[in-house]
């Protein structure tokens, strides 16, 4: 492991906005801000939105601050990656986001029913040999079930074909519904949309513009379970 990885690891053992859970947390369901993000972390009512697989950050980054009224949270294993994000946070006295480095296949014992208002997906990994291990397999859907609220809304953006196609099949299979879709957001829907969905998806990760400036379509779509 290099060192400046390393020295990433340390610093984040120091950030009060990262959450770093051991596995006997998960196998006891004893995470303490389980049921409690909104009285003992943000200190508001205000709605939480989690992006899974949020890698370096930019697209909680991006939302905490254009839209702090509501409370955000990136999950990610990576954690050098997230402390980019968490560094923003830190430098910046950003008071409506955190972070938690996980295995997203945990993500049900981090968040009580009912606690979560929306998940994004952005950019995950399409799995092309492993279907039940995309995030928006039926696998993962059952999970978000248990802590997202009925109407709750997920968002998925990505470059990839075959994750779209097979998102759109899983959500009809579980009985979804899709409210959003285009296989080429940028270039023949955006403009067609409220101001607010413009503006949301306006802020780009890293990769959705390195995607983009290679001729890749992006793909978005807006789904309730």
């Amino acid at each position: 492991m290099g060192k400046n990885k390393l020295k990433r690891f340390t610093d984040m053992e120091t950030m009060s906005c990262v959450f770093q859970p051991d596995r006997s947390m998960i196998d006891n369901d004893s995470f303490p801000l389980k049921g409690k993000w909104h009285q003992n972390y943000f200190k508001n009512e205000n709605p939480v939105v989690i992006e899974l697989g949020c890698g370096k950050g930019e697209y909680t980054v991006g939302l905490g601050k254009r839209y702090p009224n509501k409370n955000y949270i990136g999950l990610d294993i990576k954690g050098a990656r997230i402390w980019e994000g968490a560094n923003t946070v830190r430098e910046e006295d950003l008071k409506n986001i955190g972070w938690v480095r996980t295995r997203i296949e945990f993500v049900d014992s981090f968040f009580a029913p009912k606690e979560v208002d929306e998940i994004w997906l952005t950019f995950s990994d399409p799995q092309p040999n492993k279907p039940r291990k995309r995030l928006s397999s039926k696998l993962f859907l059952d999970r978000y079930r248990k802590f997202l609220k009925p109407e709750g809304i997920i968002h998925l953006k990505t470059d990839n074909d075959l994750l779209f196609a097979s998102t759109l099949q899983e959500v009809e299979e579980v009985g979804g519904t899709i409210e959003t879709q285009t296989w080429d957001l940028y270039g023949e829907m955006v403009d067609n949309l409220d101001l607010e969905t413009q503006d949301i998806l306006s802020i780009k990760t890293h990769y959705e513009g390195v995607f983009s400036e290679k001729g890749y379509k992006i793909k978005y779509c807006k789904f309730k379970l």
